[in-house]
């Protein structure tokens, strides 16, 4: 790989990358081995972005964004293998937990499919909707699913009304409403059955079709694996190779065209190019000042994709206390519950425990004004009904609320609601001028993950050095 330039600040710089998190690290790097001059702004303090890994005491590290990858995600294990990023298996040995209508049930995944136990006319329901939401995502072209000849019928009804439909029983009406917010990180009825098929579409590579099944799966599914060092360990290496290039706590605030050339204005960085590329999410690229203004279809897209509302919580204890019990640490709640999801957040030794519950959509936003002590009260009642008292006996929290966070605004993806992705599909990834968009969304597998982050970042270099 070629060495990284590192212009003065009145050179003229073939690219500008705004946003050093997978999406704009890996753009830089392709571009830097095209031996193209390339600088990198980051408006926090650190690369990653929405990947973000907070170190313990103890020495260890937990995550707080991103962290898992499973098969078909090939550039993401792909970049830790060149990295030295070494990956382990999630921690699911043992029974999950269920919680629904106030009852707990244990039961072993294995032996229902990992999905919990269901009636039989339960268990009818759910298999038959979920083939279906296959079968119909497996139509789509995952470049232009807003060309399908029923990408209008699809995308002007919300995936609730389709659930609602499709689905009779109750209890597999509310798991699947559950597990569509946790992929989501909004509400069923904020999303557009086409983007929700889209989304399962993209859930593979080009040899094989993406499935519901892969979405929501531990092993053999998205979430597989994790990474040791924590999945930022491979943004840090990447940022590390581009040297003076990159360039921290530079958020940016306008960009002017002049001729052929592109000036970029910011709190503490001035700089001229002949490309920028944005590594950012919709609602985030709409933040910055354009002249000229950016096309109606681009502006109106960032008005109308909102970003998911998603918070992690973890509690940290002494050991990992539900593994004596013969539990994995996974537990789904239905009804009543703060934490829908959780996962054995352990570091790959065991030598502490640590439990991760997500909390998604309209759970998270009513707690995006309330203290931590507010949001660790709620979460440790979860936590007690899901795995019994030993739960209460926390040593510590960790609280991300994405939200919250300036230059997120939400994770772990923007959605759309019905008539976007018709409407404005093409805008996601179409340059205007010399002006390129990646970020996950923009990435024709893995949308939302960070696989699908790595693959936008590359296409968007790709794009400037045909160029």
């Amino acid at each position: 790989m070629s060495s990284p330039q590192s212009p003065s600040s009145e050179a003229v710089v073939d690219v500008i990358v705004i946003g050093a998190g997978f999406s704009g690290l890996a753009a830089a790097n392709q571009l830097v081995a095209a031996g193209k001059s390339v600088v990198v702004l980051e408006a926090r303090d650190r690369v990653g972005r929405k990947v973000y890994d907070k170190l313990l005491p103890s020495g260890d590290i937990i995550e707080l964004g991103a962290e898992f990858a499973g098969p078909c995600q090939d550039r993401v294990l792909q970049l830790a293998k060149e990295l030295d990023v070494e990956t382990f298996k999630t921690y699911r040995v043992g029974k999950s937990v269920s919680f629904y209508n106030g009852n707990r049930l244990v039961y072993d995944p294995e032996e229902t499919g990992g999905y919990i136990p269901l009636g039989e006319d339960a268990l009818k329901d759910l298999a038959v909707a979920i083939q279906t939401l296959d079968a119909m995502a497996q139509e789509l072209d995952v470049r232009v699913p807003w060309k399908h000849p029923k990408a209008n019928i699809w995308d002007s009804m919300t995936l609730t009304s389709w659930l609602k439909n499709a689905i009779s029983d109750p209890m597999a009406l509310d798991l699947l409403v559950m597990l569509a917010r946790a992929l989501l990180s909004a509400e069923p009825s904020d999303v557009s059955l086409l983007q929700t098929l889209t989304y399962i579409s993209r859930a593979g590579n080009e040899s094989t079709p993406g499935s519901f099944q892969r979405l929501v799966s531990t092993e053999g599914g998205a979430q597989e694996v994790r990474f040791s060092g924590g999945p930022q360990l491979i943004a840090k290496r990447l940022g590390g190779r581009l040297g003076e290039a990159l360039k921290l706590n530079s958020p940016i605030r306008s960009i002017t065209k002049r001729g052929e050339i592109y000036e970029v204005n910011g709190e503490t960085f001035t700089g001229k190019a002949r490309n920028i590329i944005l590594a950012l999410s919709p609602p985030l690229t709409g933040r910055i000042k354009y002249d000229p203004p950016l096309p109606a279809s681009r502006d109106l897209l960032t008005q109308h994709m909102p970003m998911g509302s998603v918070g992690k919580v973890i509690a940290i204890y002494k050991t990992p206390f539900w593994r004596e019990d013969g539990l994995s640490g996974g537990a789904i709640g239905l009804q009543g519950v703060t934490i829908q999801v959780t996962f054995d957040n352990s570091p790959r030794d065991g030598s502490h425990g640590a439990l991760m519950g997500l909390i998604v959509a309209n759970a998270m936003r009513r707690l995006d004004g309330k203290t931590e002590a507010e949001i660790q009260a709620a979460v440790v009642e979860d936590l007690a009904t899901y795995f019994g008292p030993k739960a209460r006996e926390v040593e510590s929290w960790i609280i991300q609320r994405w939200a919250n966070e300036e230059f997120s605004r939400g994770g772990h993806f923007a959605v759309c609601p019905p008539n976007v992705m018709t409407q404005y599909g093409t805008a996601v990834t179409e340059p205007v001028g010399n002006i390129y968009f990646a970020g996950t969304e923009a990435s024709p597998y893995w949308s939302g993950f960070m696989d699908g982050a790595i693959r936008a970042g590359e296409a968007a270099a790709a794009k400037i050095c045909r160029s």
